[in-house]
């Protein structure tokens, strides 16, 4: 596992990053209405430059404080595209289907294994209160297959990090809307806190992120106000950290510093750019993987918490919908 790892294009995480939440919109309408282009999303239709992002491994680098670069706003980049052949799943337990196609339209089937798996595959709400991470099972001919439960209508996107295993290859994230039909309504974003709590833990942030200037964070893990010191190994770390920005659901995936398994995961990441994000911390403990969630912001004005307070009943909030597959 890499030490002091940044946060860079793809997919390697946060922005993790920033303060007070605002809401991500009170509509009610059919998830198949059209919506406006996120921010970000107009640079990618139109080749204007909005938000730095380019080609490179997506992994955050050692020690270095360069912004990095975006992830997940294509859906092809770097000659390989992400294809997804259930783009408009039902409510409920169902199952995705997609390929990752290269420029001759052939489905790759030989891939580099990074942090024990051949692809890592999310699945985010546009509103960003659902978060799945799944991890598909590959077909021989290239078709890769994953349970998921989508709980209710509306807008989602799916987020594909892979590297090809060919000569040269860097790592790619791609990023695909999905539509679940129905009514629905977007639900607020959480409001920012310095705590949450899942199952019984409870996980408290400490640390600042700005943009473009790498930054530390500290997650410590608690259960009944005592230190969890015997973390469990998830895909080889003792956490994982994605970030996703609200507006255009930028992707962002760290993994931590070197550490012994707990209470504490740390981890270095930059913020891409100002804005709102919705950070997710994966840690695994008594063989079950959970998801602790945060809404951080960054930019001017804008600080994570430089010290959280001793978790507790109060004041924390709970990582809502967000499972493993």
């Amino acid at each position: 596992m890499n030490t002091g790892v940044k946060i860079t294009a793809y997919a390697a995480a946060l922005a993790a990053t920033f303060g007070a939440a605002y809401g991500v919109g009170k509509g009610v309408g059919p998830a198949d209405e059209p919506r406006p282009a996120a921010h970000g999303e107009h640079a990618a239709a139109t080749g204007e430059a909005e938000v730095p992002r380019g080609s490179g491994d997506g992994h955050a680098g050692h020690g270095e404080a360069a912004a990095p670069a975006a992830g997940g706003l294509q859906v092809s980049e770097g000659g390989y595209t992400l294809a997804l052949e259930t783009p408009r799943p039902a409510v409920g337990r169902g199952v995705l289907t997609f390929s990752v196609k290269d420029g001759a339209g052939r489905k790759v089937t030989a891939y580099e294994t990074e942090h024990g798996k051949e692809l890592h595959f999310i699945v985010a709400s546009r509103d960003l209160t659902v978060y799945r991470h799944l991890h598909p099972v590959r077909a021989a001919d290239g078709t890769w297959s994953t349970p998921v439960d989508l709980p209710a209508a509306g807008g989602y996107k799916a987020f594909a990090d892979f590297k090809p295993a060919i000569e040269g290859a860097k790592n790619v994230t791609l990023g695909v809307d999905l539509s679940v039909p129905g009514a629905y309504a977007p639900r607020p974003m959480p409001a920012a806190a310095p705590t949450a709590t899942v199952d019984g833990y409870q996980v408290a942030l400490a640390g600042a992120l700005a943009p473009g200037k790498a930054g530390r964070l500290k997650l410590t893990v608690t259960k009944g106000g005592k230190p969890v010191t015997d973390l469990e190994p998830y895909l080889g770390a003792y956490g994982h950290l994605v970030a996703l920005r609200e507006g255009d659901l930028a992707y962002l995936h760290v993994h931590p510093e070197e550490g012994g398994p707990g209470p504490d995961v740390s981890f270095t990441a930059t913020a891409p750019s100002p804005g709102t994000y919705r950070l997710f911390l994966d840690f695994q403990h008594g063989g079950t993987v959970r998801t602790a969630a945060f809404t951080v912001h960054a930019g001017a004005g804008h600080a994570a918490p430089e010290k959280a307070p001793a978790p507790t009943g109060g004041g924390a909030h709970d990582a809502g919908e967000h499972t493993h597959g």
